[in-house]
């Protein structure tokens, strides 16, 4: 998964949690360079969890602060429901409380925790020390690059806690558009994002043209408002049913295709489109930072590094 979640016990931004400060003060830099280029972190009992560390009962480490400073800041704190009857009153009950909500919803990472609270679940696979986590399974297995069908269930897989989440979606493609049948499923994908409060900004981007080389053409020469009326036919009522609103830019011209939102930047070498082929597969790569900012701002209209041939809303 290019988007991981993770649940992490408060005993881990306090420095006496561990033998010597020095240990925390190595591994919560590890841990904030991880979070916030591919995590997310469940606020586990609807913000209870934050509110722990708004407390002075305890020496949270200056590090612990900044990291959950930012953590919000970046919008990568998810509020997670409670599942235990009465609130945790301790560093074994939040990791308790922790492994509740990966059975009503499974990690896509674990629980992290320090040497007491492993302690006490020696055979938990989900529950690993922060000063050990390269040992852990699933925090091994995380990965820069993904390769998965092109179908629409892999898709929704890998990209719902994107879709879930995020606060802004850019769906760049030059030829995406959901009247052809190997876009068809896209506003399944879309949806996913719908019915929450706040409703996520989305864009889609793609050229003013259809066909490459020498069987290019330009409809909006005859019919200004062709692309416009291709989308709202095949989107408009889903999107305005499921309380979204998106905006459709239609370019001169580009050539690559992403996913850009607040949480991560997704290199799509073959876009959101989706096959039949059994044996048609696509390689998904997270963008570093940098790069994922550098597109967003290439797709502004102020950026003038494309000619802008029509906008509309929908929804």
């Amino acid at each position: 998964m290019l988007l991981r979640d993770y649940a992490i016990t408060p005993d881990v931004f306090d420095d006496t949690s561990y033998p010597h400060p020095a240990i925390c003060d190595l591994a919560l830099p590890l841990l904030q360079e991880v979070l916030l280029s591919e995590g997310l972190v469940r606020d586990l009992r609807s913000g209870g969890w934050r509110q722990v560390f708004a407390s002075d009962g305890r020496p949270w480490h200056r590090r612990g602060k900044e990291l959950l400073r930012k953590l919000a800041q970046q919008n990568r704190l998810v509020s997670f429901p409670p599942v235990l009857a009465t609130a945790p009153a301790s560093d074994l009950e939040w990791c308790e409380e922790a492994l509740g909500s990966g059975r009503i919803l499974p990690f896509r990472g674990g629980v992290i925790a320090t040497e007491a609270v492993k302690a006490a679940y020696p055979d938990e696979p989900l529950v690993a020390r922060i000063d050990r986590l390269t040992s852990a399974p699933w925090w091994a297995a995380r990965s820069p690059s993904v390769t998965i069908p092109r179908r629409l269930a892999e898709y929704r897989e890998h990209l719902d806690p994107v879709l879930r989440c995020a606060n802004s979606l850019m769906f760049i493609d030059p030829h995406l558009d959901p009247v052809i049948r190997r876009y068809g499923e896209f506003a399944k994908l879309v949806l996913v994002a719908g019915n929450r409060v706040p409703a996520p900004a989305i864009e889609i981007h793609r050229v003013c043209y259809e066909g490459s080389g020498a069987s290019r053409r330009f409809p909006m020469l005859n019919d200004p408002a062709y692309f416009e009326k291709r989308f709202r036919g095949a989107l408009e009522a889903a999107i305005r049913d499921a309380g979204l609103r998106l905006d459709v830019f239609i370019w001169d011209d580009f050539h690559d295709r992403y996913l850009i939102s607040d949480l991560l930047g997704i290199s799509l070498p073959n876009g959101l489109d989706t096959t039949t082929d059994p044996r048609s597969v696509t390689r998904w790569t997270r963008l570093g930072r940098e790069d994922r900012d550098d597109i967003q701002r290439e797709f502004d209209q102020a950026s003038q590094r494309h000619v802008l041939r029509h906008r509309f809303p929908m929804g």
